[in-house]
């Protein structure tokens, strides 16, 4: 899709009225529907009726993947809703350019987002040309093993402390029908957990510069070749999942059925819905138990410009509302995600949630893949990744070769 070249023809429709709904209803679309997310979600809706607008729930069924080309086709075709959730990052990065979403600059400044918001990197990936165009709402980092202690109870053998530890459980998971790492369908899935071994694995400055730097020598290298090695072992390890989205994975783990998944610290949400524990029930390693370094990734409202004075005004007010303490905190302990503002109380937060936060105290961080590559070369790396842990005649030899071949022509 071309962006730019359809917000021409576009434009005049996109600034219309949204229909003849209420001037303080505001439709806001998001792709959060298990049922942690609903919770979340649920919180925020609360928060912004306090102000005297109407939440009017635009949940798309799918993930991201399957949201988002539905948000940008109404955003382009001059039918936008009044706030859309994207990641922190290049998502909207061409709807911005094309003059089809609203400049928050003045609200940021007025609610002094530079002071409070924590690390400053995320409101820089909201930042286009000098103007801020999202708000940030969580931090959620990507880099969590999380394990099931009744499924190692049931095999017989520790809880692993590290990646290494969880491969070598994996036949006895195995021998007592327990599938070892569950991996659900959506091609995000893979990718997410391939980028995730890569830091635990290859380390921190061997991500930037691959991701960051696109340093396609690098990526064809050798450690990113025991990278491949590790998700040779992972694609091994998943055999048997027969799921598709992320939370039907995670129940695996809730339920015992698998022995751990690779999954962002949104997965927290699924386990407190269903009562367990963190340490308890569950444990969580972030790092993989081998590099304790979390990516401060996350989500973020953007705003289509519209016409209609009553839900600008009303887009300011939720703006504001996502920033608002009491909804950082209600939000993110509903969501299993870090608050991005750094003044906020979190005493009642879990024990995963409180290793997050002290791995960003020391600032052992950094920048998802969302924020570092464009949406076309996330989507190649997720076909990629999607083929590998489907197709096991692929080696990972060959699924290196084609990584390097995407690096090398990333934008």
């Amino acid at each position: 899709m071309n962006i730019r070249l359809m917000a021409v023809a576009l434009a005049a429709s996109v600034a219309l009225p949204l229909g003849a709904a209420k001037a303080t209803d505001l439709e806001v679309t998001h792709w959060w529907t298990s049922g942690g997310e609903a919770a979340a979600v649920a919180e925020l809706a609360k928060a912004f009726d306090a102000t005297g607008n109407h939440w009017v729930d635009g949940a798309i069924a799918g993930s991201g993947g399957t949201a988002r080309p539905i948000m940008i086709s109404r955003i382009t075709g001059g039918d936008p809703m009044g706030a859309t959730q994207f990641n922190h990052g290049r998502q909207a990065e061409e709807l911005v350019q094309a003059g089809l979403m609203r400049d928050l600059t003045d609200v940021a400044t007025q609610e002094h987002w530079k002071d409070i918001i924590r690390p400053s990197s995320l409101l820089d990936s909201c930042t286009i040309n000098g103007k801020i165009y999202c708000a940030p709402v969580n931090i959620h980092s990507w880099q969590w093993l999380w394990l099931s202690n009744a499924a190692f109870k049931k095999a017989g053998v520790p809880v692993p402390k590290n990646w290494d530890e969880f491969v070598a459980a994996a036949p006895a998971l195995e021998k007592a029908g327990i599938v070892p790492l569950a991996v659900g369908g959506q091609p995000w899935q893979a990718t997410g957990a391939f980028d995730v071994l890569m830091v635990a694995i290859a380390g921190k400055d061997t991500y930037q510069k691959v991701f960051g730097d696109r340093d396609a020598k690098v990526a064809a290298g050798p450690e990113i070749a025991k990278v491949f090695k590790a998700a040779d072992d992972a694609r091994k390890m998943s055999k048997g999942s027969n799921v598709q989205d992320w939370n039907q994975a995670t129940n695996m783990v809730i339920t015992g059925k698998a022995g751990g998944q690779i999954m962002g610290d949104w997965a927290q949400g699924e386990f407190a819905l269903a009562g367990q524990k963190a340490g308890t029930d569950y444990t969580c390693l972030p790092g993989l138990g081998v590099n304790e370094i979390i990516s401060t990734g996350g989500d973020a409202f953007y705003f289509p410009l519209l016409k209609d004075e009553a839900k600008s005004k009303a887009q300011e007010a939720l703006a504001k509302t996502l920033l608002d303490p009491k909804t950082q905190v209600a939000f993110n302990l509903k969501k299993g995600s870090l608050p991005v503002r750094g003044d906020v109380d979190l005493a009642s937060a879990n024990d995963c949630m409180k290793k997050g936060l002290e791995i960003l105290k020391k600032g052992n961080v950094i920048q998802g893949t969302d924020q570092l590559l464009s949406a076309d070369t996330q989507k190649q790396k997720e076909d990629l990744f999607s083929e590998f842990f489907a197709n096991p005649s692929m080696t990972p030899e060959a699924a290196q070769k084609r990584f390097v071949e995407i690096i090398s022509a990333a934008d």
